[in-house]
């Protein structure tokens, strides 16, 4: 895989596909701009180095339907006042004559951001014909969409084909050196956090991380599903019944692979998530009926501190609990803190973890903080994502 500075650019007219997907308020207006910043030093690079520039993103899921609430003009307003002094024109559409004549007039140091190209339900089909007319004049692809990397799409994977030269930008470069520390050559011990709501989310990761990591540690209320694997009762926590089978032999290959593979110790109990109080914190099984767990408990708590403490690697994504409720955040918060103060290499992905190291305060002692979830979900089960090997 290229890297955007071992090609020469100037006067070619470069597409650049970026991840723009920015949230957006009841007026339009952008409520977070990281991931436009995140691509900024490969925008500046490029213009700096004479390109025509033709930008490409997705934004929100339109399916295939022109969706002016999900346009990328506010994007083009952010842009305009991120790079005072460069030329930017919104195209109005993302194929067809009109922003093929665009294209042609973009003079060295210019910008085209193209609508949303999920407007196009050929963008998702990954359709050859809809790559071509993405790729029309085009000299040079430039991915710096880690975010979108695990995505058959056709600004991701398709377009690729259709232009001569390839090459990755700043952003999906730092994500593939940080997340190829973990998969390939993790220092050790080599620790992973996985939490949230689901086992079904993380089956791959989870089967990789098993002959992986040293140690795997199990939170939120996809713990309920390996605990009740086990044949213990956990009240009225989340389980998914269907995946029982799935976290037994998880935990079968982690015990055959040497792996510690820890679940909660103990655990924070609420009548309901909506209750937003917590109603007891129990060690003992069975967990009553009427009760579920939000949290992992302090014992856990403590025993998942002293692994990462001594860890030289550590991959972090998915909540601990019901995070987002002030009484059932406590989990979650510690294990970021313990993160960050572990001194070991740690990435962290996933917009839950990512919001809870920033409510603890700790995101800039993170070594990485992936800016796709799913996508480095998938790159440390399996090594690559089709948008990188789409660059190969």
């Amino acid at each position: 895989m290229k890297f955007l500075e071992e090609i020469e650019v100037k006067g070619k007219t470069v597409f650049l596909r970026v991840d723009f997907n920015v949230p957006l308020d009841d007026n339009l207006k952008i409520r977070d701009d990281t991931r436009i910043q995140a691509s900024l030093p490969t925008i500046k690079y490029l213009l700096q180095q004479g390109a025509k520039l033709v930008v490409a993103s997705h934004l929100g899921r339109p399916k295939g339907q022109f969706n002016p609430k999900m346009s990328l003009k506010p994007v083009a307003r952010r842009l305009a006042e991120l790079l005072p002094g460069t030329r930017i024109t919104m195209a109005p559409d993302v194929i067809g004559p009109e922003v093929d004549k665009l294209k042609a007039e973009l003079k060295e140091g210019e910008l085209l951001l193209l609508e949303n190209v999920r407007f196009y339900k050929q963008e998702t089909d990954n359709d050859p014909d809809f790559s071509r007319q993405l790729a029309q004049d085009c000299q040079v692809f430039v991915n710096d969409a880690f975010g979108s990397c695990h995505r058959a799409h056709a600004s991701v994977v398709g377009i690729a084909s259709f232009i001569p030269e390839k090459a990755a930008g700043y952003l999906l470069k730092k994500e593939v050196d940080y997340l190829s520390k973990i998969t390939h050559h993790p220092a050790k011990p080599f620790v992973a956090i996985l939490g949230g709501a689901k086992i079904e989310d993380k089956i791959p990761v989870l089967e990789s991380l098993v002959t992986k990591a040293e140690v795997l540690l199990i939170g939120g209320a996809m713990a309920y599903t390996f605990l009740k694997a086990r044949g213990l009762q956990v009240g009225k926590s989340l389980v998914e019944d269907d995946k029982l089978e799935i976290a037994s032999q998880i935990m079968k290959k982690a015990e055959d692979n040497k792996v510690k593979l820890l679940l909660p110790l103990d655990h924070v109990l609420a009548a309901s998530i909506e209750s937003r109080e917590v109603a007891a914190i129990a060690g003992n099984y069975p967990l009553p009926q009427e009760l579920m767990a939000v949290d992992i408990g302090p014992k856990t708590i403590a025993e998942y501190k002293h692994f990462i403490k001594s860890a030289q690697t550590i991959f972090w994504n998915g909540p601990m609990g019901v995070f987002e409720v002030e009484a059932f955040a406590k989990g979650t918060l510690e294990i970021a803190r313990a993160v960050a103060e572990s001194g070991a290499l740690s990435v962290v992905g996933g917009g839950d973890s990512i919001a809870a190291i920033h409510q603890a305060g700790v995101a800039d002692k993170i070594s990485h903080v992936s800016t796709g979830g799913g996508a480095s979900l998938e790159f440390v089960a399996y090594g690559t994502l089709p948008g990188i090997e789409a660059l190969k």
